[in-house]
């Protein structure tokens, strides 16, 4: 009986150590950054590069829940669409989190974003010199992310996340408010790919 006293009192602990970076009433401060480049096998074609630096807030609702949201930068450099040149966007991210505890210091955890970016986008010519504006850009989506967070100590967590489901509507219009043809799409994915993680830092608090 003492010993499965025991075992219980050490479950429990560890249970309670686990949640303790994630119940109810905590903060989540931090931010992720990613990167990307592709390169299609089209002659003369250029990498098409996009770079997102997103710090967040959030606030755990329940044990293992938290809300919040990111906002921060984004930068994508397009080699092969058209209009050919880059968008620097201004990005808007509401996020729901839940965490499962497999260790003290290891989660698994799910999140769900709706991105909102707002840009502008500009030309640039065969040198890859900088022109004038081409208009203004707006995209709009829904992420649903899996990642696993390392906790080296209860308030730091470490963590890495991965394109789950995801659907964006970009649409570029020019000064007069009309969409320019070619500019814009809707991408649909799902799949993952674990050479293009994101990777953030969270304090908890």
């Amino acid at each position: 009986m003492k010993k499965l006293i025991l075992s219980l009192t050490a479950v429990v602990v560890l249970a309670l150590n686990v949640n303790a970076q994630t119940e109810k009433g905590k903060w989540i401060l931090g931010g992720t950054a990613s990167y990307d480049s592709q390169k299609s096998d089209a002659d003369g074609a250029k990498a098409t590069e996009t770079l997102s630096l997103v710090p967040n807030v959030g606030y755990f609702v329940s044990d293992n829940f938290a809300l919040g949201t990111g906002v921060g930068y984004n930068y994508a450099k397009v080699g092969t669409a058209s209009p050919t040149g880059y968008n620097e966007a201004f990005v808007v991210s509401p996020f729901g989190r839940y965490y499962v505890g497999l260790s003290d210091q290891f989660k698994f955890f799910g999140q769900a974003a709706v991105p909102l970016a707002f840009g502008t986008v500009k030309a640039t010519d065969a040198s890859g010199d900088t022109g004038a504006k081409v208009g203004s850009s707006t995209a709009i989506g829904v992420a649903v992310s899996p990642g696993f967070a390392y906790f080296p100590t209860k308030k730091i967590g470490i963590e890495f996340a991965f394109r789950g489901i995801s659907y964006n509507n970009y649409r570029v219009e020019d000064a007069s408010g009309n969409e320019l043809p070619g500019a814009g799409y809707d991408r649909f994915s799902i799949g993952t790919s674990f050479f293009a993680p994101q990777i953030g830092v969270q304090f908890h608090f």
